[in-house]
């Protein structure tokens, strides 16, 4: 007989068990009491998340309905309520994690302290899948090579460039006279005039700045608005809705179905394959004559000087898409929601438009950044509607954050290394004790009022709908330039705007928070054109 033989008969199956069980309780409280030990040493304890489940398990269950129900506002309001500075402390098993819509610590994690908290592995993990190693999953040298990488795409000569932004307006007005995107794109029989034709804005939208971003990235034009089904349009949809509702899960992650996920990430490489193939067959000596002549001259184009390696050339043009895309949509369709509410705003900003460029010159870049109005209206939208509403970042070594510790919240909160920081920007940006007192001259922090930013102007880090610090967007820039050329260009034509969605909503937006904030029921409105002669 053998050594386990001889053993298994003087020690019974149930002996094993309470040996195992009590080393796996030894181990959690030595757990308990080292990290017990470190947050004293550290800082001071925050307020807890209330729960009722035990293990975080409820939080969890909570994020996630939340993000199924278009509820994420609410539900981290939630998380926050009756903690002091906005800020509170959750567990889960063995992980912690800070919630916090508090300037001081949001300043802290992205600025003061940039070198203490990052995207850690964790994050990695859960969206590598999707964004790869790209600028939007990384720390460190392989985050800073990305940036450099991106950087030169976004440069003043390119942004100012708004010939790629005029070249699809076109496809543009004609889906806006159609009411909706064209069946192919020599369809003739669309109604010339909108004259408050009920449409979607928003579903255009998100087709113009794919047509846009792909154009400006790629050399090339998957003309989504005028064609009804683009696999790759919907699969970057889905994928990104799922990774959302993923990411929220947390431990209870590999037991969610990846089955439709993983069929739009597949979509989405084939799309990318087909053009990372095509720049791949070009020599060295090829893509550096496309550089210095700019004849054809893309991003891809760049990528593939820096690297023939096709899973880093997919990573940053998936990363660069969604930045590219999704802001830029999303701040377009809450701008018309807005603006579909708000006539008199609409009559303001037309105003502005007509006399700077009078209703039919292109925009200069300078046209654009003159218009305060215009500038206004878009930093409104931004306020309410940031357009990553919900970041993380994780603790990188044993540090604080500067106060949401003690009783009352004031002292530093001591963070353990691999501590994830959950933060909500759009939160921050609509807290009422952030701003003056409500009055005859300052509206309602919840309310949409370009005109506040007339008398007013945010204090540091309470506004950062690109968030700030080494990580700020790099495309910021870019969003903001063709969110300006599309309003100006749209209302040099349209001088009305119907609003349809109070019948939807009732007043209360759907907000779809998967990774880029976006209205959930879409945008419903009608445009009527301004007859000739008349401004």
């Amino acid at each position: 007989m053998g050594i386990i033989e001889t053993l298994l008969d003087y020690v019974s199956i149930k002996l094993i068990c309470t040996l195992l069980g009590v080393v796996w309780a030894l181990r959690v409280i030595y757990h308990e009491v080292d990290e017990t030990i470190r947050l004293r040493k550290l800082g001071a304890p925050g307020t807890l998340i209330k729960t009722r489940v035990p293990f975080g398990l409820g939080i969890i269950y909570r994020q996630v309905t939340a993000a199924m129900n278009d509820k994420s506002y609410e539900g981290f309001l939630g998380f926050l309520n009756g903690s002091p500075n906005y800020t509170a402390l959750g567990r889960f098993f063995s992980n912690r994690m800070v919630c916090t819509a508090d300037p001081e610590i949001i300043k802290a994690m992205l600025a003061t302290q940039f070198s203490d908290f990052g995207k850690g592995w964790r994050f990695h993990r859960d969206w590598c899948e999707f964004l790869g190693d790209s600028i939007f999953t990384t720390d460190g040298d392989l985050w800073h090579a990305s940036r450099q990488l991106i950087r030169p795409q976004f440069s003043r000569e390119r942004i100012s460039d708004l010939q790629c932004f005029e070249s699809h307006l076109e496809s543009l007005f004609k889906a806006i006279a159609n009411g909706g995107v064209l069946n192919g794109e020599h369809q003739h029989d669309y109604y010339k005039v909108s004259d408050g034709k009920r449409f979607d804005i928003s579903d255009l939208f998100y087709r113009f700045t794919l047509d846009v971003t792909t154009d400006f990235l790629l050399g090339m034009d998957p003309q989504s608005l005028n064609n009804p089904h683009q696999p790759f349009a919907d699969a970057f949809n889905e994928v990104q809705r799922l990774q959302g509702i993923l990411s929220r899960a947390g431990p209870l992650k590999p037991f969610m179905s990846h089955k439709v996920f993983r069929q739009g990430i597949q979509t989405i490489n084939e799309f990318c394959n087909i053009y990372i193939e095509q720049a791949l067959r070009l020599s060295p000596e090829e893509l550096a004559n496309k550089t210095k002549s700019d004849q054809g001259y893309t991003f891809l184009h760049e990528l593939a000087s820096f690297t023939r390696d096709r899973k880093v050339l997919r990573d940053q043009l998936i990363s660069v898409l969604l930045a590219g895309r999704d802001t830029t949509a999303a701040t377009l369709s809450w701008t018309f929601y807005e603006l579909a509410r708000h006539p008199e705003v609409v009559r303001k900003l037309r105003r502005e438009i007509l006399d700077q460029v009078g209703p039919h010159r292109t925009p200069t870049y300078a046209d654009l950044k003159s218009m305060k109005y215009l500038q206004n209206v878009i930093n409104e939208t931004l306020r309410l509607y940031p357009s990553v509403p919900f970041n993380v970042r994780a603790a990188f070594k044993d540090t604080t954050l500067p106060r949401g510790g003690g009783p009352d919240g004031t002292q530093p909160l001591s963070v353990l290394k691999e501590t994830s920081v959950g933060y909500s920007v759009m939160v921050m940006q609509r807290r009422a004790d952030l701003y003056p007192a409500v009055s005859e001259k300052f509206a309602d922090p919840l309310v949409f009022s370009p005109e506040r930013w007339f008398t007013w102007q945010p204090k540091p880090w309470q506004y950062i709908p690109f968030n700030g610090g080494p990580r700020i967007c790099i495309g910021q820039q870019f969003a903001l330039t063709e969110i300006s050329y599309v309003l100006t260009r749209l209302f040099q034509r349209y001088e009305r705007v119907d609003n349809y969605m109070h019948e939807i909503d009732g007043g209360n937006p759907k907000i779809r928070t998967d990774i880029v904030i976006q209205p959930g029921d879409g945008v419903w409105i009608g445009l009527w054109e301004a007859k000739r002669g008349e401004v």
